[in-house]
């Protein structure tokens, strides 16, 4: 696992797989800060499918627009979001409208990461 501090925004942890995401308390996370997410992609997953999990420890808003870019990443195959809060329930259902990926709540990060798996899996074998 590597990790890689953002100072605007929050941390991302590089697995084999797919990268976990915390962000930082109070923040919008904005469309602009998807360009990180694709040179992740490009450097760490180029020519492999890869998932995305965000563990939203924090609260923060989300502008909805970056999944429109988000969802131009071509290996990104299943975004996973993780959080014990009711209330993510109705801003998933929200969200998942802007992005063209399998988007999905859990409450915890084991359940994130094995559906994530199970998602490239099986776009390995549709391939």
């Amino acid at each position: 696992m590597k990790k890689v501090q953002f100072e605007k925004y929050g941390c991302i942890e590089i697995y084999e797989k797919y990268v976990v995401v915390i962000m930082k308390e109070g923040i919008t996370v904005k469309p602009e800060y998807n360009a990180d997410l694709i040179k992740i992609a490009d450097n760490y997953f180029k020519g492999k499918l890869f998932g995305y999990i965000t563990n939203r420890k924090n609260s923060y808003s989300v502008d909805p627009r970056i999944y429109f870019e988000t969802s131009k990443i071509e290996n990104l195959v299943a975004f996973a979001v993780v959080s014990k809060e009711e209330s993510q329930k109705a801003f998933v259902n929200f969200e998942k409208e802007f992005l063209q990926k399998p988007f999905k709540l859990f409450k915890d990060l084991e359940g994130a990461k094995i559906w994530v798996e199970k998602m490239i899996t099986s776009n390995q074998k549709s391939k």
